[in-house]
This record gives C-alpha cells, sequence and structure tokens, in this order.
C-alpha cells in the first residue's frame, strides 16, 4: 500500500518537473530570440549626434550679386562695397564743359565770379538720359535756387552723388533705390548759377563729406 502511494507520489512530482523544464526551455528559447532582436535593431540603426547651437554658429548663409560676382554675408552693410560696383558715367559723351577744380577759384562764366568748381559739368543736349552712377538710395529730389532741379543719391561707401541742372521730368523720389546704370531724369536747364553755358549736365561727388573729382573716381575709358 505504501509503495503504491510513493509511486502516485513520485508520478506526480515528476509530471511537476516536467512541466518546470518545459518553462525553462521555453523561457531560454524566449531570452535568445529578444536579444538576437535587440542586436538586429542596432545593427541597423546609424547613431545621429544632435545638431547643438554651437554648431549652427560656424555656418554663415550668404547670398551672391551676380551682376558683380561678389559673395555678402547676410547682415554685412552692402553699402561698404559701393567701391566694387560697376561705375557709369551719368550722361553719354566726354565733352568736359568745366573740369573739377579741386578748391581753387576760377571764374563762373555765368557769374563773373571768382568761385570753386566742385563738380564737372558734361556736355549733353537737352533731354539727354541721366543715369545713376552706382547703385544706390535716393536721398534727395529738390529744385535748387543755384543748381535747378537736382537729384542727390547715397552711393554708399560714404560717396553722396549730386545730378544737377536736370528737367523737371524726374524718374524718382526720395526713398528709391536705384541700381547702376538706371535712369534717374533727363538733362535741362535749370541751374541759373550756369545758365550761359551749353546743356549740360552738372555733376558733383562727396566722399566723407568732402568734394572729389567725378571723373576720377568713376575713371572713365576714353578714346
Amino acid at each position: 500500500m505504501k509503495k503504491l502511494e510513493l509511486k502516485k507520489a513520485l508520478k506526480g512530482k515528476g509530471m511537476y518537473i516536467a512541466i518546470a523544464s518545459c518553462a525553462v526551455v521555453i523561457g531560454g528559447a524566449g531570452i535568445i530570440a529578444y536579444n538576437m532582436a535587440v542586436d538586429e535593431i542596432e545593427t541597423d540603426i546609424t547613431y545621429i549626434p544632435p545638431v547643438t547651437s554651437k554648431a549652427t554658429t560656424v555656418i554663415k548663409d550668404s547670398v551672391i550679386d551676380e551682376e558683380v560676382g561678389i559673395s555678402i554675408e547676410i547682415g554685412e552693410d552692402i553699402s561698404q562695397l559701393a567701391g566694387t560696383q560697376p561705375k557709369f558715367m551719368p550722361v553719354a559723351g566726354d565733352v568736359i564743359l568745366n573740369p573739377f577744380s579741386d578748391g581753387e577759384l576760377v571764374k563762373s562764366e555765368t557769374l563773373g565770379v571768382w568761385k570753386t568748381h566742385d563738380g564737372v559739368d558734361i556736355k549733353a543736349e537737352i533731354g539727354a538720359v541721366v543715369k545713376s552712377m552706382t547703385g544706390g538710395t535716393v536721398k534727395e529730389v529738390k529744385q535748387d535756387t543755384m543748381w535747378g532741379n537736382c537729384v542727390i543719391i547715397d552711393h554708399g561707401n560714404n560717396v553722396t552723388g549730386y545730378y544737377c541742372n536736370l528737367s523737371s521730368s524726374v524718374n524718382v523720389k526720395e526713398g528709391d533705390h536705384v541700381d547702376a546704370g538706371d535712369p534717374i531724369g533727363v538733362v535741362g536747364n535749370t541751374a541759373e548759377a550756369e545758365i550761359s553755358m551749353e546743356p549740360h549736365l552738372h555733376f558733383a561727388l562727396k566722399q566723407n563729406g568732402s568734394w572729389i573729382d567725378p571723373i576720377e573716381y568713376i575713371n572713365p575709358t576714353r578714346k
């Protein structure tokens, strides 16, 4: 009787041992499968380091001015690049009626007095198109008692252009941006200080507050 009970007991324990063994085997297989899956995922993923604000400061955006072929950093004062722009004679023709006097006194044909001639008088027919020497911003359009209708342009690089003796037909207004060679008006006969002269454009330049020779600044090619 006791032997039979012992057999039954052993038989019941064997069943539990078998179940436990199966659980161990299944659990081990699951761990192995999990490890293989993790290894495979790690192999496929490429780590990309985060971009920090420090890295972005190294890269500077820039734009290219295609016309003059220069690179300009964004935020840079473009007015300081005026010296790199192409320069145009404001009117066609190369006859200078009165040159820049560079501070010396010369006798005015109209006024009959000795005074400095702070610009150049470029011969041109009435109605001839007047162009902006370089790009810039129109500072003022005015009618001066001595120099007639004038357009004053800030060309950058501390250079200001004075286009005088224009007709009343002016193409620009204060605050307008102009490019090199853009028409700003036409030659007239409005400058009382030079009314007895042949038709011309009175053209003057100031740099850093002082009058300079416009022809020397533009340096046109002459035949």
